[in-house]
């Protein structure tokens, strides 16, 4: 006898996929158990009780015929039955088995089909519904599908993220206009307290209204750090589900072919069934040819259990058309509505966020599956596909982790002096940062789609505030208080048509940095929002590739002070808008793939800086043309290809800073020892061999490179330059170093490292600011001056 249990495996699934499992699954299922049921019992019937039990016919043999039992056996009168002659068989002793046998033989024989196989038939069909019904669970190709869907549907309905998200949604949803205008004022005063003074914002607002108290519970804003992690890996599960699943629609298809194929069984089962159910009979005609066996070839035959089978029978096909009309049901329900798309707008309504986006595909269709189990479920889990949602959740993350004691920890001081705070690459923007109210300069970097919110107003003391590669949304209503406080503005993107248009309406600007490019196509227009609102701005610098200088620089002519054009090795080409800078005192015009001096640099009279690093700039003929520039102090020409200084060099007598370092010198012109006024001169990284005498007429110098050269030596007028306080020697060729050395009594720093001294002079020892730390050589020429002079420069 098989146990009912041992059909389990057919029928068995994870509990947890009841949920898609929609009301018409469920029924077929336990009609599905009632049909296998019936089956067992008639199989068990079968077997362990007698089959068919026959009778000899006692008509003559000339009178046989197919006639059933009831006609070969009419009915006789006492008188007739005496008058019958009793007909012997054969004796052999063996009557019992002759009797066995002729059972089998008619069973065989003389049963139909149908008759015989009735009980079996109905466990095999049972058990082809249970596999149609289950296919899709055990199928490798859904199957997996499904385990992942419903292990994160759990989670998501189980997740306290969700719960705390449709509690606030519902929470503002239920806020009126009359409620929201008569709480205004507790409304906006628990906004605006710290955490700390939350209970007491809470406490007013009862003590004022004590029917509303229930309106937000306190634990739907409880959500631990534990539980913000869990919900955030979650959201990145639904994400990467969602795209793989969308894919196809194989979960689709599947249930529709499984549906299908049980309709199609269901019509061949109930058209067979009702064909042959009469041919379960109670009495069977069996006509044989055993005369020579036993005496007689026809038998009256009763099929034991012919009663119980066509019971069973009509039960089983009152079962089959139930299932069928609900597999029919299936069906219907399958091609009337479009079920590879699913909708999210009643829950959309019903929650206010209306990012959650339509699924499609197999996703769609197990949300319409998990809709008719209970509704609840997309709705809950509708909260995990939603950015807003994401959003409230990084930022809850973000509040656990950075706390107003660890930002503080990060606050540092910028060049500029002020007090800064640096966060980078983090998901998005704390709201403890409005905390700190003492912070100066705020510096976001690679931090995407900041939005600004009400707390920034908290910020008193905000003057500088940098975005690189961090989108940024500000509210109207906070620009106004920017424009009041920022002073510095600093803007990265890849392209400059990324930088947020507020930044240009900012008045109050001082300093403005952009970085970025301009399009291929928009390189040589070069076109840059106007900047006519910034009545205030006094530097401007612009990393770009652009092809000429903004017609927009103009419109801060009368104001500019100092103007950076990087353009990281684009040329620059036109270059008169200059010209209109009339207050402009630096300029630097840095990697702009100059050949020349720009002639338009000569018009601007108040210039005092002039940067022209990194360009192609062979020859500097153009250099007599700067007296005209009368402030001009400093000048950088480093980082190009000079190879030569001209001898109009001697005409900027009001220079103070000349850089030349990282060039193609070998030799300075003697006229360059009549630029009186020169402080620094940078000469290093050049192929220079010897030095004109006529450098000691330079009595102000106090600072001069010659690192990186190929001196060989140094002529003694260099050494009435009384006032040098920085010399720079290393990595020349010199053999020795003069005596007179000791006549620079203001020296402080002197670098004589890679060289070919043998021995340094004692009158280092005259340098009274000269200390070891100070001297840069190697240890072994340190430790061949005297000892007296060395432990004076080791002296504090």
């Amino acid at each position: 006898m098989i146990p009912v249990a041992e059909f389990k495996q057919f029928t068995e699934q994870q509990p947890a996929f009841k949920v898609l499992k929609p009301w018409w699954d469920v029924l077929a299922e336990y009609l599905t158990v009632a049909m296998l049921m019936i089956g067992v019992f008639g199989c068990t019937l079968q077997v362990t009780q007698d089959k068919i039990i026959c009778l000899p016919n006692h008509e003559p043999q000339e009178n046989l015929s197919d006639a059933p039992c009831q006609q070969l056996l009419p009915r006789r009168s006492p008188e007739q039955m005496g008058a019958l002659q009793e007909v012997k068989g054969l004796k052999n002793n063996l009557d019992l088995q002759q009797y066995s046998f002729i059972n089998q033989l008619c069973y065989e024989t003389a049963l139909h089909w149908y008759a015989k196989y009735f009980p079996y038939l109905v466990v095999i069909h049972t058990l082809i519904f249970m596999v149609c019904t289950s296919f899709w669970f055990k199928f490798p190709g859904t199957s997996s599908k499904i385990e992942h869907f419903i292990s994160i549907l759990g989670k998501c309905f189980d997740s306290p993220w969700t719960t705390r998200a449709l509690s606030e949604v519902s929470g503002e949803n239920q806020k009126g206009p009359a409620a929201a205008g008569r709480a205004s004022a507790t409304i906006v005063a628990t906004a605006g307290a710290a955490p700390g003074k939350a209970g007491e914002g809470e406490k007013e607002k009862v003590l004022a209204e004590p029917e509303k108290v229930v309106t937000e519970p306190p634990v739907v804003t409880l959500l631990d750090k534990k539980e913000g992690e869990q919900a955030k890996a979650l959201f990145e599960k639904v994400k990467k589900f969602r795209v793989h699943v969308e894919e196809g629609d194989i979960l689709y298809t599947m249930y529709i072919r499984q549906t299908v194929l049980k309709v199609c069984k269901f019509l061949a089962i109930l058209v067979y069934n009702l064909v042959y159910v009469e041919k379960i009979s109670f009495l069977v005609a069996c006509r044989v040819e055993t005369s020579e066996v036993t005496g007689y070839a026809s038998f009256c035959c009763n099929h034991t259990k012919a009663h119980l089978f066509s019971k069973l029978a009509f039960c089983y096909i009152s079962f089959v058309c139930i299932y069928g009309l609900t597999c029919i049901y299936t069906l219907y329900w399958l091609f009337h509505r479009p079920l590879k798309e699913y909708s999210f707008r009643s829950v959309r309504e019903e929650t206010g966020m209306g990012d959650i986006p339509d699924v499609k595909n197999d996703f769609a269709f197990m949300l319409h599956l998990i809709d008719q189990y209970d509704s609840l479920y997309s709705k809950r889990f509708a909260v995990f596909l939603s950015e807003v949602s994401e959003s409230r959740l990084k930022q809850l993350n973000l509040n656990h982790e950075w706390t107003p004691e660890k930002l503080r920890q990060k606050l540092q001081r910028n060049a500029a002096g002020r007090l800064e705070l640096a966060l980078c690459m983090l998901p998005g923007l704390p709201d403890t940062i409005f905390e700190l109210s003492e912070v100066e300069s705020l510096r976001l970097e690679a931090i995407c789609d900041i939005t600004f919110p009400p707390g920034l107003s908290q910020l008193v003391h905000l003057q500088e505030l940098s975005l690189l590669h961090s989108p940024t949304r500000l509210p109207f209503s906070l620009q106004v208080f920017l424009r009041d406080h920022l002073k510095v503005m600093r803007v990265k993107c890849e392209e400059l048509r990324e930088v947020p248009l507020w930044v240009f309406g900012l008045r109050g600007l001082e300093e403005l940095h952009l970085e970025g490019l301009f399009p291929q196509e928009l390189a040589r227009a070069a076109t840059l929002e106007s900047l006519r609102e910034l009545k205030q701005l006094k530097v401007l610098s612009l990393r770009s590739n652009a092809g000429k200088v903004p017609a927009s620089v103009t419109d801060v002519a009368g104001h500019l002070q100092r103007l950076s054009l990087h353009n990281d090795g684009a040329r620059l080409v036109a270059l008169n808008s200059l010209k209109k800078l009339a207050a402009l005192r630096e300029l630097e015009l840095v990697a702009c793939g100059l050949e020349r001096i720009p002639h338009a640099v000569f018009s601007l009279g108040a210039l005092q800086e002039l940067d022209l690093k990194d360009n192609h700039l062979r020859s500097i003929e153009e250099i007599l043309s700067f007296q005209h520039c009368r402030k001009l102090v400093t000048l950088r020409l480093w980082h190009n290809q000079i190879a030569y200084v001209p001898e109009h060099v001697r005409k900027l007598r009001s220079l103070e800073q000349l850089y030349l370092s990282y060039n193609k010198l070998e030799t300075l012109p003697s006229q360059l020892g009549l630029c009186s006024g020169l402080r620094l001169l940078d000469v290093s990284h050049n192929g220079l061999h010897s030095l004109p005498p006529e450098v000691g007429l330079l009595q102000n110098l106090q600072h001069l490179a010659l690192s990186y050269n190929a001196l060989e030596a140094l002529p003694d007028e260099l050494f009435f330059c009384r006032k040098l306080r920085t010399l720079l020697l290393g990595d020349n060729q010199l053999s020795q170093l003069s005596p007179h050395v000791g006549a620079l009594r203001a020296l402080s720093r002197l670098e004589l490292k890679g060289n070919r001294l043998e021995v340094l002079p004692e009158e280092l020892g005259n340098c009274g600011g000269l200390k070891k730390a100070g001297l840069l050589v190697e240890d072994t020429l340190y430790q061949g001056l005297p000892a007296e002079v060395r432990d004076k420069m080791e002296e504090e």
